[in-house]
């Protein structure tokens, strides 16, 4: 695979084709207009605009971040040229209706896109894909009003979007926020208050930002149920629409980051002088339920983007591996016998592996998770919609947390088979690792994730999403027809049934003083259901690359396919028996974490 080639030519129709038969969903009427030729021209488009001027300044733009002269802010023209390219391709409005001026196409399909964007630049790619996750938002809940104003113009990237939940003192406890809003005579209101780590917070990208804004509007409920949530412009619209003069929005510094240096990380100012003009989106004190939209799409993007970066990081380290010669293998080990590549270490292919298992897997757990949400948007059965929907939900911190935990462990694998090389800025594994590092953070971070799907989404609707799920997986295991797969099958099994014994005995120790050992050991809960979700990712993988080993007598097509299951093998027997650990330590209720005080660190 050349260098510049960002993802193998067979991975996506792989995934999307093979894995997903996604190509079905033309069947549907929302998607009866594409055709498999219609997705691949959109995915040729992508890989283009991303491969000619997405790529090449990522390096560049990583070395040369944004600046702010107080005034406003720079950045190298590359950037611009990017952006202004894919809003052109329309890509912004990808997965909106025709009506809307968008291509309507499948969320699947959409997602598999932003792989390409991903792999070649995260951080350029930052500044659509938050117009986008506004946009969701918007189109969900504001009034026509409001939609009037703002997403035509979000819809094209004329404007751009961001959500700008953390505050200085509050970090994930969003309960805490003290950004207020008070109702004006005229419908709007007034925003006063900051708010910190606002990724696209402020560029010369767009002719207008439009921040999706938590506030409390004084009076209301404490806590979470007080917040509301509103549009606030960077530059109000006059009565025709047109930009007008500047709200009372201001930057007040650039955010210095390890990685994603390329986009602008912002601490924003709203109302200094009384006068941010904000627009309510809903009704007030809903702002929470509404920016969970936004956010729980943006916690699968998150576990995508992680997962692409992870991937990137493993073809670079694959590139160099097959290309460095260092040291002899038997039988050819002797002195006056050439150097062999470093591929053909046995640890070396153990990194690798672990590399293509975790970037692959997540690139493939991702993919179906875009898919559930395309099942959802155009079923017609009531039941099973709303049985999906419940599937999606108890997914979704799987979907963010465990591609942002794996996926910075393959950039770290990646470094480490470039040796000292790794370790240098000369070349860009150390890159991939610090851009990859903000995954496990942002979008809610990975222990919120886990204490989310442990006292939450494994018990809501008295546990149907979990019942879906072992549905699902039941299905897939009993339809194996391949003898290598089946043996995986026949390895994942007992797991299932250790997973249902935790859960029974979680559901009793839940209802005593026990209860609190689980904050402590929720990450054990997620390692345990993550890993048997992602080994079963795997063997839908290696399910269907068996399959197709006898259709193809292309050796490239077959060494593809002989990939797949080989890093199943590798999920299957590497990581998997690891969670035994994780599996006595729950049935135990052991309380070493929560009995920790904190005089004694």
């Amino acid at each position: 695979m050349a260098a510049d080639t960002l993802i193998n030519d067979f991975e996506l129709p792989f995934q999307l084709y093979d894995v997903l038969n996604a190509e079905t969903l033309t069947k549907r009427p929302k998607f009866a207009e594409h055709s498999r030729e219609t997705f691949d021209a959109v995915l040729g488009t992508a890989n283009k605009i991303a491969t000619d001027l997405f790529l090449p300044h990522n390096h560049m733009a990583d070395k040369n971040e944004p600046q702010f002269d107080g005034k406003k802010v720079s950045m190298i023209d590359d950037v611009k040229v990017a952006f202004d390219a894919f809003r052109e391709s329309g890509f912004i409005a990808g997965r909106y209706r025709f009506d809307d001026g968008g291509m309507q196409l499948p969320e699947t399909v959409m997602t598999a896109v932003a792989g390409y964007f991903m792999a070649a630049n995260p951080s350029t790619t930052a500044y659509p894909f938050l117009t986008t996750a506004a946009i969701n938002v918007i189109s969900h809940f504001a009034s026509d009003e409001i939609k009037d104003a703002f997403m035509p113009r979000m819809l094209t990237g004329e404007f751009t979007g961001t959500m700008a939940l953390t505050e200085p003192h509050a970090g994930s406890s969003l309960a805490d926020i003290k950004t207020t809003a008070v109702k004006q005579d005229d419908g709007s209101y007034r925003i006063k208050g900051s708010k910190i780590y606002i990724s696209a917070g402020d560029h010369e990208l767009s002719d207008n930002i439009v921040h999706l804004v938590l506030a409390k509007v004084p009076g209301g409920p404490a806590g979470v149920k007080g917040i509301s949530l509103f549009a606030v412009p960077k530059y109000r619209l006059n009565d025709d629409l047109s930009v007008g003069e500047r709200n009372d929005v201001h930057l007040t510094g650039l955010i210095h980051k390890l990685g994603y240096r390329g986009a602008t990380s912002t601490a924003l100012s709203f109302g200094d002088a009384g006068e941010c003009h904000g627009y309510l989106i809903g009704d007030e004190h809903f702002g929470l339920r509404y920016m969970f939209k936004m956010m729980n799409e943006a916690r699968i993007a998150v576990g995508f983007g992680a997962a692409m970066i992870g991937y990137r990081g493993y073809q670079y380290s694959l590139d160099y591996a097959k290309d460095r010669t260092q040291g002899r293998i038997a039988p050819n080990n002797k002195p006056e016998d050439a150097a062999t590549a470093i591929i053909n270490h046995g640890d070396v292919k153990r990194m690798l592996l672990a590399q293509k298992a975790y970037s692959e897997g997540g690139i493939s757990l991702c993919l179906y998770g875009s898919n559930l949400i395309d099942r959802i948007n155009t079923c017609e059965d009531a039941t099973l919609k709303n049985e999906l929907s419940e599937l999606l939900d108890l997914l979704t911190p799987v979907l963010k947390a465990w591609p942002s935990e794996y996926g910075p462990k393959a950039n770290d694998l990646g470094i480490q088979v470039l040796g000292g090389a790794g370790y240098t800025r000369e070349y860009q594994a150390e890159q991939f690792w610090r851009d990859n590092r903000l995954n496990p953070i942002h979008e809610g971070t990975n222990g919120v994730q886990a204490l989310d799907l442990s006292f939450r989404k494994l018990w809501q609707k008295g546990g149907l999403g979990i019942q879906i799920l072992q549905r699902e997986i039941t299905q897939d295991l009993e339809n194996i027809s391949t003898p290598e797969t089946a043996k995986l099958a026949g390895k994942l099994t007992p797991y299932m049934g250790h997973l249902h014994e935790v859960l029974v005995h979680l559901s009793k120790v839940l209802q005593t003083e026990k209860a609190i050992t689980l904050t402590g050991n929720a990450q054990a809960l997620m390692n345990i259901f993550a890993t048997i979700v992602v080994s079963w990712i795997w063997i839908r993988q290696a399910s269907k690359a068996e399959q197709l080993l006898s259709t193809t007598q292309d050796v490239e097509q077959q060494n593809f396919y002989h990939g797949k299951i080989q890093a199943a093998k590798y999920f299957i027997d590497w990581e998997l028996p690891l969670i035994n650990r994780d599996i006595e330590l729950l049935n135990n209720d052991n309380a070493v974490c929560t009995d920790m005080q904190a005089e004694w660190f």
